[in-house]
């Protein structure tokens, strides 16, 4: 059997000092530049990099836990640039958490911050009391606190952790890292990639991204008033990233001819990426973490992944060369997210040419896999119906961003039962922004798309991503009690509005708010 190599490829160059087992070593110091301007590098230096930057940042437990410390650090996007950050355990992104599925998990988090601070984990199904939304299930991790989660780890798949105080401010400043629950039975894979995606700001001052100071209110909705529209305007984030480097910084992924690849991609950022890979046919293998049926080989498609998404590809290395893998787009970060897939036999000569501009063909998910039957279906009875109509309106201090023509905390909740089936219809109304509105607590499935049944897989997700003038319908189970946010995931727009909750009816939750913790949900 071969040796598995897990690479997670967190190219942080900087971390603060006592960051134990972290290189402050440039991973893209050896070698030379191709005519793409990208770095070769040998295999044996691309392991050693890969040794010196990814190893340390896995997360191993210590006393049976895991302990995640947020703390300010300096971080090196590209060469030349140097960012302030906040980050768990000194890097961005944060160290992965990677746990075998059944597996029980502590984590400990410890904040070295000036603002209070909350772990969310993305996609995974926790306990309500570990979902990590101030106000709604625990107060804020004040500074110099400490708080433990634990859970489960039930779902195998691909997941993110981050920050759910202030989000739209904590996450664009680094609060994230990937989460890997492996499955016992998957089939044996030679490299095991995982590559985050992020938008930065060259000059962040150019824009105040800063809400108002959240207000309380009553019945557990403490710091949850005052979620104020903000304009915001996304060209500014001019650096896309991947691992949190951008461009040249960017250091190849091995590989060798014959070896079986996965690549795991998390959109930690506010923006959708269509992401191409070169010269090989590939799988879709889960969307979310979930797995698609019977996934089809494809090629030179792009993979459009929202804010929040997950989507994992797998292919065979049997095309011996420099292929990169890259974002599609004509914004002015777009050249920046780029990686190459670099086999040991290249020589460093011909390099794979960006197509970076091209339109391709986009990939599907609702008419890919093998169509199948799932565990509900579009026409069955529905304990809940409820109809979301996403839109936007201007209000005196800028755009907010509306469900049912209402902003968040005055969204009308979903009320439901445990054991409900519960169906929920998305329309996008908006003229021009997409909404991915991610589901805590629960997976569901994707029943219709723009009013037609799902023709391929039966698609199971926590994040949907809906164009302007789009329809979804969507359903789950009523199978986890408590109080769920249920929101758009590019955060300025949760921060000005688009948010409400799923609340199980007879749940009370086993915190009391605390009108001091300014609590922020958003």
């Amino acid at each position: 059997m071969k040796n598995k190599l897990i690479g997670i490829v967190l190219f942080s160059a900087l971390a603060l000092a006592g960051c134990a087992g972290q290189s402050t070593e440039d991973p893209t110091s050896t070698g030379d530049t191709n005519s793409d301007g990208r770095k070769s590098v040998t295999l044996e230096e691309q392991q050693t990099a890969t040794e010196k930057t990814v190893l340390p940042s896995l997360l191993e437990k210590k006393n049976n836990q895991f302990e995640i410390v947020a703390k300010e650090a300096s971080h090196l996007l590209t060469s030349d640039l140097s960012v302030p950050v906040w980050t768990f355990n000194g890097s961005v992104p944060g160290p992965q958490i990677r746990v075998k599925v059944g597996e029980d998990v502590k984590v400990k988090l410890v904040n070295e911050l000036p603002d209070p601070v909350t772990i969310h984990w993305h996609g995974i199904p926790v306990p309500n009391n570990m979902d990590g939304i101030p106000g709604i299930t625990m107060n804020a991790v004040q500074p110099g606190d400490n708080f433990v989660y634990e859970f489960t780890a039930e779902d195998p798949g691909t997941y993110w952790y981050h920050s759910h105080q202030d989000g739209v401010n904590q996450v664009d400043k680094g609060l994230y890292g990937s989460f890997v629950v492996e499955d016992n039975t998957q089939e044996e894979i030679d490299r095991d990639y995982t590559l985050v995606l992020d938008e930065w700001m060259s000059n962040p001052d150019s824009m105040n991204m800063e809400n108002e100071e959240m207000e309380s209110d009553s019945d557990n909705m403490e710091g949850m008033e005052g979620m104020e529209g903000m304009d915001h305007d996304m060209s500014e984030y001019d650096i896309f990233t991947i691992n949190g480097k951008s461009g040249e910084s960017i250091t190849p992924l091995p590989v060798t001819e014959g070896e079986k690849v996965r690549i795991r991609l998390v959109n930690a950022g506010f923006m959708s990426h269509k992401i191409h890979l070169h010269g090989h046919d590939f799988k879709v293998v889960s969307s979310d973490g979930q797995e698609i049926t019977n996934p089809q080989t494809i090629r030179d498609q792009s993979i459009s992944i929202a804010p929040g998404e997950r989507y994992d590809i797998e292919f065979t290395a049997d095309n011996p060369g420099d292929w990169l893998l890259e974002c599609h787009g004509d914004m002015q970060g777009t050249d920046g997210m780029k990686i190459a897939i670099q086999y040991e036999s290249f020589d460093g000569s011909t390099a794979d040419k960006s197509n970076n501009q091209e339109e391709l063909e986009a990939f599907d998910l609702a008419a890919y896999g093998e169509k199948e039957s799932g565990v509900l279906t579009l026409n069955q009875d529905y304990d809940v119906s409820y109809t979301m109509d996403l839109n936007t309106r201007m209000a005196d201090s800028g755009t907010e961003y509306t469900i049912n023509e209402e902003v968040f905390p005055e969204t009308e909740n979903i009320k439901i039962n445990e054991g409900d089936l519960v169906k929920v219809k998305l329309v996008n109304n908006s003229m021009m922004d997409d909404h991915p509105m991610h589901l805590h607590g629960h997976f569901f499935q994707v029943l219709s798309k723009n009013g037609e049944p799902i023709q391929g897989s039966p698609v199971l997700k926590d994040t949907l991503n809906l164009k302007p003038g789009e329809e979804y319908e969507v359903a789950f189970i009523a199978d986890n009690p408590g109080n769920w946010l249920f929101h758009c995931h590019d955060l300025h727009h949760a921060s000005a509005g688009m948010v409400t909750q799923v609340q199980y009816d007879g749940f009370t939750p086993d915190f009391t708010p605390n009108p001091e913790a300014n609590n922020q949900p958003e």
